[in-house]
């Protein structure tokens, strides 16, 4: 019974501590979408492409056409080896970067770089990843925010919504969203590198290049170069980017290990209070289900109790991005229900995947391998 309790107390409390706030995301999420503020200073939005990604020629013409009335679009590589043949917009530069330098990503190098051939005219510096397709308005929500000097960074996030769908693409979908959700605020934790935008005065002000250097996270870089300029990160519902590609088993778990292992060097923190969570979340539905099924009827109550929280949870996260996400609507409509019902079963995968991140600061990223290691300048 003190080990029934030991792992079900907490994850009871943690169950019903996580519905907290529910309610201020959905009005959040929809004050956000409302927005109609018209500042659009001059922008130039930079995106780095390694090799082909599934829809890469649909998701740069999404870029290419925002509805914006004055940015430039700048597609960087490592080399025009990079660049597949027959998928750049119209009036698109592209920049060849051809740097080297021991410890810092290959993807950070490329932005910072091109940040450095940007327009001089340009006040807003934006940043997509080449797998994701957005919005024509997804310039004009990133650039509403940075209006407000106390704003040091913008950011959207990512949805996967796999077509044609299948197990693993959809799971990956459920498992992704619970990051995805703890971003709704105008406090957000982090910037997501694929969908993010700075002032050109605060890149430079916070020294984000020096914080580039040495590292392999773009996102996690730039986000504690705002943080120490005492600025904030605010999430915005309309820029987030759809991935509809689809994975496997193996490319999904190693894909996810390497998240959390960037995690856990970059922001340790966050990554122990993951751990910790998942920890007892886990224990807490295995010593309930051992409990039911040697006839304890209040052990199946317990369940039903820490198991309904992250189903509301999950079902709440797919409702706003599908508000989100309005031109998605069908595959919500087919889709919607595994963000709820599999919650459980992505429970159990996050706690397995801080596992197997839990040794190591080795990754492989787009065919390239890195040794992590935190280098941010001094505070």
């Amino acid at each position: 019974m003190f080990w029934f309790w030991f792992f079900a107390g907490p994850a009871l409390l943690l169950a019903f501590l996580s519905l907290r706030g529910e309610r201020k995301r959905a009005a959040y999420v929809a004050d956000r979408l409302s927005d109609a503020r018209a500042e659009v200073p001059p922008a130039t939005v930079v995106v780095p492409i390694k090799g082909d990604d599934q829809g890469l020629r649909d998701n740069l013409a999404s870029l290419a056409a925002q509805d914006y009335p004055d940015y430039e679009l700048i597609l960087v590589a490592h080399s025009a080896a990079d660049i597949p043949a027959g998928v750049l917009p119209a009036r698109t530069r592209i920049v060849l970067a051809h740097a080297e330098e021991a410890g810092t990503g290959e993807k950070v190098l490329n932005l910072r770089t091109a940040v450095r051939f940007a327009r001089k005219d340009s006040r807003i510096f934006a940043f997509a990843d080449a797998d994701g397709r957005v919005s024509p308005t997804w310039l004009r929500a990133l650039a509403a925010p940075l209006a407000d000097a106390s704003v040091g960074a913008s950011t959207g996030y990512r949805w996967y919504a796999p077509e044609p769908a299948d197990f693993w693409s959809l799971l990956r979908s459920v498992w992704d969203a619970v990051i995805g959700g703890t971003m709704v605020s105008d406090r957000a934790a982090f910037a997501w590198g694929g969908s993010m935008a700075i002032r050109r005065e605060t890149y430079y002000g916070a020294h984000v290049s020096d914080f580039w250097h040495g590292t392999v996270s773009d996102d996690y870089a730039l986000s504690e170069a705002v943080r120490r300029a005492g600025l904030r990160i605010v999430f915005v519902p309309g820029a987030v980017a759809v991935d509809a590609g689809r994975t496997t088993a193996r490319s999904f778990l190693a894909w996810a290990r390497r998240q959390l292992t960037i995690t856990r060097v970059y922001r340790p923190r966050l990554w122990w209070t993951a751990l910790a969570a998942h920890v007892f979340y886990c224990g807490g539905m295995a010593a309930a289900i051992l409990a039911s099924m040697r006839g304890s009827r209040g052990a199946e109550w317990v369940l039903v109790a820490q198991l309904s929280p992250g189903l509301l949870k999950g079902a709440n996260r797919a409702t706003l991005a599908k508000a989100e996400l309005p031109e998605y609507e069908a595959w919500f409509d087919r889709h919607s229900w595994v963000h709820a019902t599999w919650v459980p079963l992505a429970t159990w995968i996050w706690l397995i995947v801080l596992a197997a991140s839990a040794f190591g600061n080795r990754i492989e990223w787009r065919g390239n391998r890195y040794r992590l290691k935190t280098t941010h300048p001094p505070a």
